[in-house]
């Protein structure tokens, strides 16, 4: 069965907002059968779209499990629950977390998710499919210390090695980067960026810069959103993070860099509340601009975007809508 979703062309206005470059606006689920959607995730394949993220009764619940729903000729199709928390031969069953699809330049279609009672404890998995998205592996659990990607789409090297920014929480926030060119065998992880004490931060969002560097931005506790770089042509070896010009709330980022060279950034621009979700655009991943406002209700929730570019060159943006359900917004970074 396919799900009926809204859809406005061209140009959207919502809660007073206008932006032309948004060119389709839907829920992926209009009305789904759990109380709570978070933390999505959005790829491309061959076939089209497929996004995933966690739902169930709350986050951190037991019954909290990875959805996903690929997206057709006729729209986004009804969800399945394609990963649980069970273990022990499903004695127990753990809440997942954090979904990240990703797929290869090979082709294979990653499924990156964590299980575990909390962040602070949980551990990272990995799900492998080879028809983009229609079967699974069965899950696999990645090395001892290695979580995967925390929340955002790791990049490809020329070298098919996957970089991931990553982050623990165990104890205190701190941020590192992880590497593998076969994410079913070595990992390699390297040391952690920041101080936790000095500076909590979490969930990097990597972007390539035409110069060999690569940069991180990430979530954190301080009010702003904070950078690392990598050394040119070496990205195993990262500056200290520090602080940017662009605030943030403790919530969620993600970011891409686009094929023409600018980078786009999906966030909540405040130092408090998650009810301002906002696109910004930049030349060099310092000085930042607002594109575009996709979310504007101070008093509700929208929060944790994940966005890609797509080969037709449109950007996809996937985020939490109220903590119910999870939106799909098309742009067309041509109109910015």
């Amino acid at each position: 069965m396919v799900i009926a979703t809204i859809v406005l062309l061209f140009s959207w206005t919502h809660a007073g907002l206008t932006c032309p470059a948004i060119i389709r606006s839907e829920f992926i689920v209009p009305d789904p059968s759990f109380s709570s959607s978070h933390a999505s995730t959005i790829a491309e394949t061959p076939g089209g779209l497929v996004a995933a993220w966690f739902g169930g009764s709350r986050e951190g619940a037991e019954d909290v499990g990875i959805w996903l729903s690929s997206h057709g000729s006729r729209g986004w199709c009804s969800p399945r629950e394609i990963a649980t928390g069970s273990t022990d031969g499903g004695s127990r069953r753990f809440p997942c977390w954090n979904p990240v699809l990703f797929r290869r330049a090979a082709g294979e279609l990653l499924l990156f998710f964590k299980i575990g009672p909390s962040p602070s404890t949980w551990w990272g998995m990995l799900m492998v499919s080879a028809d983009g998205g229609r079967t699974w592996s069965r899950p696999y659990r990645l090395p001892q210390g290695i979580v995967g990607p925390a929340k955002n789409k790791p990049l490809e090297l020329e070298d098919n090695t996957l970089l991931c920014g990553s982050s623990s929480e165990d104890a205190g926030w701190r941020v590192h980067m992880e590497w593998s060119r076969d994410p079913l065998g070595d990992w390699r992880r390297g040391p952690d960026l920041n101080s936790a004490s000095a500076m909590s931060a979490i969930q990097p969002a990597l972007l390539r810069h035409r110069d060999g560097r690569y940069q991180i931005l990430c979530r954190s506790k301080q009010g702003t959103i904070l950078e690392s770089w990598s050394a040119a042509h070496d990205a195993t070896s990262w500056s200290r993070l520090k602080p940017t010009v662009l605030p943030n709330p403790d919530s969620g980022i993600d970011a891409v860099t686009l094929a023409d060279g600018r980078f786009l950034l999906v966030h909540n621009p405040t130092r408090q509340g998650r009810g301002i979700l906002r696109v910004s655009l930049s030349k060099d991943g310092k000085n930042w601009r607002t594109a575009c406002c996709l979310e504007n209700e101070p008093d509700k929730e929208f929060s944790y975007p994940a966005v890609i570019q797509t080969k037709d060159g449109l950007v996809h943006v996937t985020y939490t809508w109220k903590r119910e359900r999870i939106k799909h917004v098309v742009l067309d970074p041509s109109r910015f």
